[in-house]
């Protein structure tokens, strides 16, 4: 049985203790104090339901500790920290990992802003420290970005790797932590291109999400971009490309309609508006649509995995 322990109580510790959990691993859930722990393990277990509900069956446990006081580190295979997206608190508490944790024990960071090379600067176990970049909600959706920083090994960038894969995730190694890493980047060049088409006026925000999901995203719920225009064919890409590519945004920080919506505080579902206005009903019904959209979307995914 694998071993892993989650540092952090928040949305994503719960989701990835979850994603553990419900494939069969020993997953240790800790918090700031024990009380903050064992209040969230009956979320763990929910989300755990939703994945695999046959999980009770498969001998998995879920133990609650404390942050401070954590010392079983016997056969323990990863140790995956996140608390708060503040890279001074990240930093203290690698330094103290660095003493706490035997040096043959994994360590990633869930941050998404913060490369492991900064978290772990001048940190004497270096080589065994990673990001380890999940997506929420952390325990459906199926990527992992696996990053190195300037010290990490990558064999045992690939040992998580495979731990990954044993527990239901999809993993995917990104050999340098540029910003963004991997998944993010390519997210970003999308919005910059929709947010960019938003404010000249070319298409409203609902007509972006038509054209999205009823086109190009519709197929990668099959395969990738790489590997549909190898399916289609690259001479079509590249020409379409050299009419395209001059025009595309550029812009270098986000546009005007997105910033007076968050300078004005409409920053989405949870405040009741960003680009459109949306009732306590409508937030709470689109969030269930969302999930449930997620693992339709989780079970096309597991069709043939060996072509993408």
């Amino acid at each position: 049985m694998s071993k892993v322990v989650v540092m952090g109580t928040g949305t994503m510790g719960v989701g990835i203790a979850a994603s553990f959990l419900a494939y069969g691993a020993k997953t240790i859930l800790l918090g700031r104090d024990l009380n903050k722990a064992e209040f969230n393990l009956s979320k763990v277990e929910a989300c755990a339901d939703t994945i695999n509900p046959t999980w009770r069956d498969s001998g998995s446990q879920l133990v609650a500790g404390s942050i401070a006081d954590w010392s079983d580190w016997q056969n323990t295979d990863l140790v995956i920290e996140t608390i708060s997206e503040r890279l001074d608190l990240k930093k203290a508490l690698f330094k103290e990992l660095d003493q706490r944790v035997p040096p043959n024990i994994p360590i990633g960071s869930n941050s998404s802003g913060f490369p492991i090379s900064d978290i772990a600067q001048g940190l004497a176990t270096g080589h065994r420290m990673f990001n380890t970049h999940y997506f929420m909600p952390a325990h459906i959706v199926p990527l992992v970005e696996v990053v190195l920083g300037e010290k990490s090994d990558p064999q045992i960038a690939e040992q998580i790797c495979n731990l990954y894969r044993s527990h239901g995730k999809k993993p995917v190694l990104v050999k340098r932590d540029i910003p963004g890493f991997l998944a993010n980047r390519i997210q970003h060049a999308l919005m910059r291109e929709a947010l960019s088409l938003v404010q000249e006026g070319i298409a409203s925000p609902d007509d972006i999400d038509t054209a999205v999901r009823y086109s190009f995203g519709f197929r990668y719920a099959a395969v990738g971009p790489m590997t549909q225009k190898e399916i289609s064919g690259w001479e079509g890409m590249t020409l379409a490309a050299e009419v395209i590519y001059p025009s595309l945004s550029n812009i270098q920080a986000p546009p005007a309609c997105v910033m007076d919506l968050v300078d004005s505080g409409k920053t989405g579902i949870a405040k009741g508006a960003g680009f459109k206005e949306w009732s306590p009903e409508e937030a709470a019904q689109m969030k269930q649509v969302y999930e449930t959209r997620l693992k339709a979307a989780f079970e096309v995914l597991k069709i043939a995995p060996e072509l993408n």
